[in-house]
């Protein structure tokens, strides 16, 4: 008798439980499916030959960001230093508040931080351990200025400095 009962609650409960890792599967590949893709890590810095031990404007990346109340001023600031020969691939807004001008790279003595460093007057620097090797000028409300009579070029005490890819790597088309 026990075992006809058995017999007979077994399909319903097997259902139920097929029922149920359905459902959870459902539930986490939905969940994973609106998941934001997670952005791609930077590439690494690669080592640039530095002739002579001067290292060049064109070879350092710059973005700059507009932590003031002035509008724009990243664009005006991106604007020089595109004159003066940098690559500025980016010139936006920051959430966060600026006053002076900080400049922002790997390390606080890094040629390339350095370098940027000297075309502005009163800028502070911070490092943030960054692989790139990008450089972040961030300008705000008491913007120092820019030094129109600084040099194109900054002498390094090495035959190679590790700097962003010269050339740029493919875009990877969304969704494969």
């Amino acid at each position: 008798m026990i075992g006809r009962i058995f017999r007979v609650v077994r399909t319903p409960i097997t259902l139920l439980i097929l029922f149920g890792m359905l459902l959870y599967g459902a539930w986490w590949g939905y969940n994973n499916i609106i998941m934001p893709i997670p952005a791609l890590p930077p590439e690494p810095c690669v080592d640039q030959s530095v002739p002579k031990g001067q290292l060049h404007a064109n070879q350092v990346v710059v973005r700059v960001y507009n932590g003031g109340d002035r509008k724009g001023l990243a664009a005006d600031v991106g604007r020089s230093l595109r004159g003066k020969g940098f690559r500025v691939v980016l010139t936006t807004n920051t959430v966060e508040k600026i006053q002076k001008t900080v400049v922002v790279g790997a390390h606080d003595n890094n040629p390339e931080v350095l370098f940027v460093k000297s075309f502005f007057k009163e800028a502070v620097v911070r490092s943030d351990q960054r692989v790139d090797r990008t450089v972040d000028v961030l300008v705000g409300n008491k913007y120092g200025g820019f030094r129109k009579d600084a040099k194109t070029t900054y002498q390094v005490k090495t035959t190679t400095v590790c700097l962003p890819s010269q050339t740029p790597s493919a875009t990877p088309a969304l969704g494969g």
